[in-house]
């Protein structure tokens, strides 16, 4: 599993940064956003560092549809009852800020702070 040591999240991964995980597996770590957009805000990563969507290739299939289907049995546990979003920014021009791929899940009655 690769690692990038200078890598906020890898970091969260190894337990040098705390998060407040929701969901932990050998593959993935979901997390609660430190800065939430949403009533309910957590971010799906992958443990292995894969630092934009556009870095994956057809080896990563499994793990893209892992993420995707972790989001709704999360919402579920969280409570959200009433539609959530997800988003997967890359790159600059697509608003990401951490290179390191992240699926943001956001749910919760509305009005929210943003999206």
């Amino acid at each position: 599993m690769t690692h990038d040591a200078n890598c906020i999240f890898c970091k969260i991964i190894a337990g040098q940064i705390p998060s407040r995980k929701a969901y932990e597996d050998e593959e993935l770590l979901a997390f609660h956003d430190i800065n939430p957009w949403a009533p309910v805000h957590v971010l799906i990563i992958p443990k292995a560092h894969v630092a934009t969507l556009s870095d994956t290739g057809p080896e990563h299939a499994a793990m893209l549809g892992r993420m995707l289907a972790l989001a709704p049995r999360l919402m579920g546990e969280l409570g959200v009852t009433n539609g959530y979003r997800t988003v997967i920014n890359t790159g600059p021009d697509g608003g990401q800020e951490v290179y390191h791929l992240h699926m943001h899940v956001m749910g919760g009655p509305r009005p929210w702070l943003k999206g």
